[in-house]
């Protein structure tokens, strides 16, 4: 017997598991649509509050950031980045498209034929990840630059795009899809099979001469039946305009549906929104330009319960913050379109960072990571450190055996069901570790079995823990769409 070749031949075999096992690892983030998911950020959830404030939660960087920089010769300007993430589960890989802008006129009289939007050639630049965090930029052979195409260029003349897979379209000739304008109110649709090779540009009706000039979101929400597009309406000022399609070529207009406070007025403007399903609502990424003073673009936290009406969580505090001064992310941030990927119990939120403000078209944003704990958008955390507090919930039904919570806890959490016998919170076995989806259980290893189809008030007791969500219950259907 050949031990030798059958040891070799093993450690073939843990490789490839391993390799296997770590793509494995990365989960979509299409995954985090829960009906029975409640995020304490969400205004219809929390009835009563004592001791304890609403605090954004943490997002570490990725130390390797940037991921990549711009060094090829069609990179002229990374202007913004606009990037479209995609973690695609049938390949198993990162998909990320991003915007390259021919800014010099030298660079943009070597795209073949020439073609200027806004004054400036674009590109569609597109690149793979296996571990997210290592990129490679194909040769495609599909667009011509400098008499060559020998680049990872997809399509040219499309501005701001925006980019998903779709996987709800039955006709695999429209699987990706492609929303962008050549100007404003010139918004174009184009679809591909494969995100590489894109059909002819369509124009979509429904859109008024002032939308678009931004990065353009759509996504298919299977709640609403319908895709959902969020663009720039410009009177003046950067507002966030809804639009909703049956088909994405023909599109109702949803009117404004994010604004800057009166207090900020023009001087800080709704620059973008990205927006997502998350838990039984909707996130959104909103990016905040300084317009009025340094040109800087902050990334901030929104909430909506409907993907129409839209609130930020914590006007004027970044969710992803700026870099100190003169590092890669300390002029701008723009984050991705699509959903965060999961891995290891936390979210995957890419982003655009760059050191140059929002001035000129010669700038370059480059693709940056950062990752927060799975639900840990935001919390509530006692106001005094050594001294606990409670939340209340609004009335919820129980509808699964067991409530679960996400927290951080460093000192006790606790939960009780209001005026229920044996189900207080000095009945409550106590949680004193870092939880996702945790169960919670009550003396005698009692659970929410035996209370399906009871409405019920939880009470969470915090000392020195923060939660961010909870489920097996859920919000009475006359609340659920407020």
């Amino acid at each position: 017997m050949n031990w030798n070749r059958m040891l070799s031949g093993a450690v073939v075999v843990l490789l490839l598991q391993g390799r296997s096992l770590a793509a494995d690892a990365f989960q979509s983030g299409s995954r985090l649509k829960d009906p029975l998911k409640q995020l304490v950020l969400d205004r219809r959830v929390i009835a009563e509050t004592q001791g304890v404030r609403l605090a954004l939660g943490q997002v570490r960087k990725e130390p390797r950031n940037p991921l990549f920089q711009a060094d090829r010769p069609w990179e002229n300007a990374l202007n913004n980045l606009y990037p479209n993430v995609v973690f695609d589960e049938e390949e198993r890989r990162f998909k990320l498209w991003y915007k390259c802008v021919l800014a010099d006129t030298n660079s943009a009289a070597k795209l073949s034929p020439p073609n200027l939007i806004n004054g400036v050639g674009w590109l569609l630049c597109y690149a793979t990840s296996r571990d997210g965090l290592a990129w490679d930029k194909p040769e495609l052979g599909l667009q011509s630059f400098d008499g060559s195409t020998q680049n990872n260029a997809v399509a040219r003349d499309v501005a701001n795009a925006g980019i998903f897979k779709d996987l709800h379209d039955p006709d695999p000739a429209r699987r990706y899809k492609l929303i962008y304008d050549v100007g404003v109110g010139q918004l174009r649709v184009r679809f591909s099979p494969d995100g590489l090779h894109w059909g002819a540009p369509l124009a979509p009706k429904g859109f008024g001469s002032r939308n678009g000039d931004t990065h353009n979101n759509a996504f298919w929400d299977e709640r609403l039946g319908n895709y959902v597009l969020s663009t720039r309406l410009y009177p003046g000022e950067r507002l966030v305009a809804r639009f909703e399609s049956s088909d994405f070529l023909n599109w109702k207009n949803s009117g404004v549906v994010l604004r800057s406070t009166p207090a900020e007025g023009k001087l800080c403007q709704t620059y973008c929104l990205s927006m997502f399903p998350y838990a039984n609502g909707y996130l959104g990424f909103v990016m905040m330009y300084k317009a009025g003073s340094d040109r800087t673009v902050a990334c901030e936290l929104a909430w909506s319960a409907d993907s129409v009406a839209w609130e930020r969580i914590a006007p004027g505090v970044p969710f992803i913050p700026r870099g100190p001064a003169n590092s890669y992310d300390s002029g701008c941030i723009y984050a991705q379109a699509g959903p965060p990927a999961v891995k290891d119990g936390q979210l995957w939120v890419y982003y655009g960072g760059s050191r140059e403000v929002h001035r000129g078209w010669k700038r370059h944003c480059l693709p940056c990571l950062a990752r927060v704990r799975l639900d840990g958008f935001a919390g509530y955390e006692p106001v005094a450190a050594d001294q606990p507090g409670t939340l209340l919930t609004q009335p919820l039904r129980c509808v699964a055996d067991d409530l679960r919570v996400s927290a951080d806890v460093r000192g006790a959490l606790r939960a009780g069901l209001a005026g229920v016998a044996g189900y207080g919170l000095d009945d409550c076995e106590p949680v004193r570790t870092d939880a996702t989806d945790r169960v919670i259980r009550w003396k005698g290893g009692r659970t929410l079995a035996g209370l399906k189809g009871t409405t019920v008030q939880i009470q969470f007791q915090l000392d020195d823990a923060k939660l961010y969500a909870f489920s097996g219950v859920e919000l009475p259907a006359t609340a659920d769409r407020k």
